[in-house]
């Protein structure tokens, strides 16, 4: 299948399924297809600077990734529509809410290290959306806690993507101006 009707087919989806929940990018009224998109570009970026990238699976991880934490959708849900490849690559990157919240990362990364680099890109890609001006209410601590997460995503997905881990490495040391000492 072509890389632009992969596409398609995962972004109408996505939003469907984050529309429902009235999901919005945190810290602002977008609608949280804009953080997806936003993975999907720099995964698509990425192809291009990366030898042997499968972007069909990570295309569709990357506009897939949250709906399995975030929405009602389920993993056969999934299968039946994208295959057992593209469900399995965003199980490994959907964060068990039953564990700690410490653990739940490591969890996650445990499970993504599991799976072809591409889904490593995706989380490294994921970070790097992410790493905006923090929501308004956040505090200090709760930044800092999230710069922290970043650099063990960056330390154990670096190898995943060369080029995602220098574009993560940039934007954790870019963050520090949302940090006051």
């Amino acid at each position: 299948m072509k890389t632009q009707t992969l596409y398609q087919e995962a972004i109408k989806f996505a939003t469907a399924k984050h529309v429902d929940q009235d999901q919005k990018v945190p810290g602002t009224n977008l609608p949280y297809v804009v953080h997806l998109s936003n993975v999907a570009m720099e995964i698509m970026i990425a192809s291009c600077n990366t030898d042997n990238f499968n972007l069909g699976l990570a295309l569709q991880a990357a506009l897939l990734h949250d709906t399995l934490e975030d929405t009602s959708t389920d993993f056969a849900e999934l299968e039946s529509k994208f295959g057992i490849e593209v469900a399995t690559a965003v199980s490994a990157l959907t964060k068990n809410n039953e564990l700690p919240k410490e653990q739940s990362m490591v969890d996650s990364l445990a499970r993504i290290k599991e799976m072809p680099t591409e889904v490593w890109a995706v989380k490294l890609a994921d970070r790097i959306t992410n790493l905006q001006p923090p929501p308004a209410h956040w505090d200090n601590e709760r930044k800092i806690a999230y710069r922290e997460e970043a650099r063990l995503i960056l330390s154990e997905l670096k190898e995943g993507n060369e080029y995602l881990a220098k574009r993560l490495e940039k934007k954790i040391d870019e963050y520090q101006i949302y940090i006051t000492n």
